[in-house]
């Protein structure tokens, strides 16, 4: 079992930066890959950015690479979703989720690839 928690949601401007964490317990998090995915109402949750055990790599959905930078501290056991120039467009419920697949060259991509999901924060962002 993993227990996800997300923080760091809130209201901002657009142009606006903010940054998100999951704190992870429950199982060894050096041995999951993150993901953040996002929602909006009637639409499919999305990933959004997603990183491998050890963060060798990285991915990024075309709408938020330049904009959003995903990390994580092993030592913590937390993943972080830095998010810059924030746009209206990004408002959404943001959810983190671990994969627990060994996944060796590649990142899940896919909802179905991930196991285990926080409660969500929300992120608004006003024009």
């Amino acid at each position: 079992q993993v227990q996800l928690v997300e923080s760091g949601g809130g209201l901002v401007q657009a142009g606006s930066s903010l940054r998100l964490s999951c704190a992870a317990s429950g199982r060894s998090f050096s041995r999951l890959s993150m993901g953040w995915f996002r929602q909006t109402p009637g639409k499919e949750r999305e990933l959004a950015a997603a990183i491998s055990i050890s963060g060798s790599s990285t991915y990024y959905a075309d709408s938020v690479k330049g904009r959003f930078t995903i990390s994580r501290d092993d030592a913590k056991n937390t993943v972080y979703l830095e998010m810059s120039s924030l746009k209206p467009e990004d408002t959404a419920v943001y959810y983190c989720a671990a994969d627990t697949t060994i996944r060796y060259g590649t990142i899940g991509s896919a909802r179905v690839d991930y196991e285990y999901w926080g409660q969500g924060t929300q992120v608004t962002v006003s024009s």
